[in-house]
């Protein structure tokens, strides 16, 4: 066994690779590690499929997009939507109807209220006609007053189908209906469709078309094997320097052409117009491409991950 073997038992040193080895192996304290570049994507690959894009469109803010899959994604989160809204309007009836159900209640309990009263009316007025008669009728006048005077208050009551509970809580030993199950409230759902890279507002006719100059020969093979197997896949139409992920792109709104920003700083910039059709441009024409992934933190700003796991404790 060599001496500097990483394999080594017998050091009195808990050296930090075994401390490592022996995290990683036993389960227990959060992992984390560094990104290499090929753990990051390429500037010319799709944000949600990671694949060179075949048909390439970009967002305001640079994100690229493959647009097959940023429409699929635009359209399931329309059903999404709908989905939600449906359930919203249908929460937003059940508690119109519950409120109207409420309110004819109400209006029961004060017409039951109302002919409660007139009655206790009528009954005390014939009591006072016959209050000059004999004792035998007084008497007979004040029980039959007391018989059919007002019940008791609805507070007095145990039972749980008076006073117009039995609306409210028919089965108590249903849990759906116990006095402490609240449902769930759906809140509106936002319309907006928020991009999945940047979260900013997303809509189809924003997507900008991205047309990448090869920098293959026409005639060294099609566009699918050669743009999977190469590194060195598109150019610069203007300069002819190679695209790569440490290389700052642009692109150019009006005709989706993707040039370099040293091409950007040296050639456009100076009189604003584009530099293969000769059409005017504004900043507002110039899309910086979010870089890929080159391993360096100057460049990528995530190139850790994280996993947390649970602790062992003595």
């Amino acid at each position: 066994m060599t001496r500097h073997s990483k394999n080594c038992t017998a050091s009195s040193v808990y050296s930090y690779h075994e401390k490592k080895k022996d995290a990683k192996a036993s389960g227990y304290g959060s992992l984390r590690l560094r990104y290499g570049k090929d753990g990051v994507k390429d500037f010319d690959c799709c944000s949600l499929s990671l694949h060179p894009c075949r048909n390439p469109v970009v967002t305001p803010e640079g994100h690229l997009f493959d647009k097959e899959a940023i429409l699929e994604y635009i359209i399931s989160k329309k059903n999404e939507i709908a989905r939600k809204m449906k359930e919203y309007s249908r929460q937003c009836k059940k508690e119109q109807t519950e409120l109207e159900e409420l309110g004819e209640a109400e209006n029961r309990s004060r017409v039951e209220k109302f002919l409660k009263t007139e009655s206790a009316v009528a009954s005390a007025s014939q009591a006072a006609q016959g209050a000059g008669s004999s004792t035998g009728s007084t008497s007979s006048t004040s029980s039959s007053t007391t018989k059919s005077g007002p019940p008791p208050p609805a507070g007095s009551s145990v039972s749980n189908m008076v006073a117009g509970r039995e609306k409210k809580l028919p089965s108590f030993w249903i849990p759906s209906l116990t006095p402490g199950n609240k449902e769930t409230k759906i809140v509106k759902p936002d319309k907006t469709i928020m991009c999945p890279i940047s979260g900013q507002p997303l809509r189809a006719k924003d997507l900008i078309p991205v047309k990448f100059s090869l920098a293959l020969d026409e005639g060294e093979g099609s566009q699918g094997p050669s743009l999977e197997g190469s590194h060195q896949r598109y150019k610069c139409p203007v300069t002819g320097d190679i695209l790569r992920n440490n290389v700052s792109c642009v692109v150019l709104r009006p005709t989706g052409d993707v040039v370099t920003q040293r091409c950007v700083d040296t050639i456009i910039r100076k009189d604003m117009l584009h530099p293969l059709t000769g059409q005017s441009l504004t900043e507002k024409d110039l899309i910086t491409l979010q870089r890929g992934g080159t391993g360096f933190a100057t460049t990528n700003e995530q190139l850790y991950s994280e996993k947390a796991r649970p602790v062992l404790q003595a």
